[in-house]
C-alpha cells in the first residue's frame, strides 16, 4: 500500500533533475521509510488488533489521542485518495485525449471509485489477490522500458544527467515522501492477517527494499538513455516510452500505469475503511458503521469514505499530495510517541519483533521523520489550497479534530460499554 511502481515519480525528475531525484529516492528511505517501517513492524507484531495505528495510540495514550490519530488518517485519506483516480485520467487522456477532456474525465475518476468500492464489499482476499496481479501487470512495461532504456543509452550521450532548467529541490522532497509514505495503512486490517506478529515486520522489510528497487531502476535507466529531465511531468512515463519504444510500449505503459492507479486505489480502500468501523465499534463514530456484510466488510463506513474521497476529486495533482503529506505526517509523529510510551509503560508486553536497542534508540528513529515533517510546512509555504497557504490549511484540518472528539464523545459514546474517560 505504499507503492504501485514507479508511477507517480515523473514530477521528482521533471523539478530536481536526473542526479538530484536518483539521491533523493536512495536517500530518503533511510531517514523517512526504514524508521517508519521498524516503528510499524513493532507496534503491528505487538498489538495486531483491528484498526491497526488507531488501537495502537488509543492503547497508549488514551481515547483522545486515538481519535486524533484517526482523524488527521481519515482527514489524509481525502486528499490521497483522490491522487489515484487523478493519475488513472492523466495516464488515460496520452492515448485518448478526447475521452478524459471536460466532465469526461471527472466521470472515469468518479468511475475509479465506485468500481473499487463494489471491488472491497467482495472482501479482503479479493482484493488482495486482485491488488498484487494489478501490480505485477503494472510493471511488466516497465521491463521492456528499462531494457529499451540501457540499449539506446549505450547508443547515446548521457547529457541528461544534468538539472532542468528551473530547479525546485523542495518540491520534488515532497513527492518523494508521498511515494515513500503509507507503510501504516496495511495495519488497520491486523484482525484478518494470518499471524500478523510475524507476517508484519517480514512484509515491511521485504517491501521496503522493493520499493527501493521499483523507484530507482525505471529512473536510473531513462536518464542512462539521455531524455531530458523537462520533460518529466505527472504521465510522462508514457512519452518516455513513445521514445524509446514506440507506439506499442507507450500504449501499454499508459494501460498499466491506469491498471497501477486502480489497484493502489483498490488496496488503499480496504485499509482506509477500517478506520471509522474501529471507531464506530468504540463509540466514536455512528453505531451504523458497524455493519458488515457477509464478507465482513464494513460497507456502510466503504461508502461514507467513497463519498468523501470523491469530493475531493478536482484539485490539483500538487496541492493533493502537499496536504496529503502534511496531514499523514502528523498522524505519524503520534505512532512513534505510541511506540516509546507502550515500551516505558508496558515493557513486558510480548514483542515478536523489537526494534533492537534501548527505548532511546526507538526514540531516535523519530527525529527523521519529524525533521523532514518541519520542512515539509516550509516547503509547502507558497502551495495555496484557495486563498489558505496549504501548511495552514492542513493544521486547520487538522485542529479541527480536538472540538469533533468532544462532540463525538457526547453523542456516540452511549452506544459504547468501554472507557471514554481519557
Amino acid at each position: 500500500m505504499v507503492s504501485g511502481g514507479p508511477y507517480g515519480l515523473e514530477d521528482i525528475i521533471g523539478f530536481a533533475g536526473y542526479g538530484r531525484a536518483l539521491a533523493v529516492l536512495l536517500l530518503l528511505p533511510f531517514v523517512w521509510s526504514l524508521p517508519t517501517a521498524l516503528m510499524i513492524g513493532e507496534l503491528a507484531a505487538s498489538v495486531p488488533e483491528e484498526g491497526g495505528f488507531y488501537a495502537w495510540v488509543r492503547r497508549a495514550m488514551g481515547p483522545f489521542w486515538g481519535f486524533q490519530e484517526a482523524w488527521l488518517s481519515l482527514s489524509a485519506s481525502i486528499f490521497d485518495m483522490a491522487i489515484y483516480p487523478t493519475i488513472f485520467v492523466s495516464y488515460l487522456s496520452r492515448v485518448a485525449p478526447s475521452l478524459t477532456s471536460g466532465h469526461r474525465g471527472l466521470l472515469l475518476e468518479i468511475g475509479v471509485v465506485v468500481l473499487s468500492a463494489l471491488w472491497n464489499l467482495r472482501g479482503s482476499v479479493a482484493v488482495g489477490v486482485g491488488s498484487v496481479w494489478m501490480w505485477l501487470v503494472a510493471l511488466s512495461p516497465f521491463l521492456a522500458l528499462v531494457g529499451f532504456a540501457v540499449w539506446t543509452g549505450a547508443h547515446a550521450p548521457h547529457a541528461a544527467m544534468g538539472a532542468p532548467s528551473r530547479v525546485d529541490l523542495p518540491a520534488a522532497i515532497l513527492v518523494a515522501m508521498w511515494n515513500y509514505m503509507g507503510w501504516d495503512n496495511a495495519t488497520t486490517i491486523a484482525g484478518e492477517v494470518e499471524d500478523p506478529q510475524r507476517t508484519y515486520p517480514r512484509v515491511m522489510m521485504l517491501a521496503a527494499a522493493m520499493v527501493m528497487a521499483t523507484y530507482i531502476i525505471p529512473v536510473a535507466a531513462v536518464a542512462w538513455a539521455g531524455i531530458p529531465p523537462e520533460r518529466f511531468s505527472t504521465g510522462a512515463w508514457a512519452d518516455a516510452a513513445q521514445l524509446l519504444g514506440g507506439s506499442a510500449l507507450a500504449v501499454c505503459v499508459v494501460l498499466a500505469g491506469s491498471l497501477d492507479s486502480m489497484g493502489t486505489f483498490n488496496a488503499l480502500t480496504l485499509s482506509y475503511t477500517r478506520l471509522p468501523y474501529a471507531m464506530a465499534c468504540d463509540g466514536l463514530l455512528p453505531k451504523a458503521l458497524t455493519l458488515r456484510n457477509r464478507a465482513r466488510v464494513p460497507w456502510v463506513a466503504l461508502i461514507v469514505c467513497a463519498t468523501c474521497w470523491a469530493l475531493a476529486l478536482k484539485l490539483s495533482f500538487e496541492r493533493l499530495i502537499t496536504v496529503d503529506v502534511l496531514l499523514w505526517g502528523l498522524s505519524l509523529m503520534l505512532e512513534f510517541a505510541a511506540l516509546i510510551i507502550l515500551r516505558r509503560r508496558e515493557p513486558d508486553l510480548p514483542r515478536p519483533f523489537r526494534i533492537p536497542g534501548p527505548t532511546w534508540v526507538a526514540a531516535a528513529l523519530g527525529a527523521g521523520p519529524v525533521g523532514l515533517m518541519f520542512f515539509a510546512l516550509w516547503a509547502a509555504r507558497n502551495e495555496h489550497v484557495g486563498p489558505v497557504p496549504a501548511s495552514l490549511f492542513a493544521l486547520g484540518i487538522a485542529a479541527c479534530g480536538l472540538p469533533l472528539y468532544w462532540l463525538a464523545k457526547r453523542y456516540f459514546a452511549s452506544q459504547y460499554s468501554g472507557d471514554l474517560t481519557h
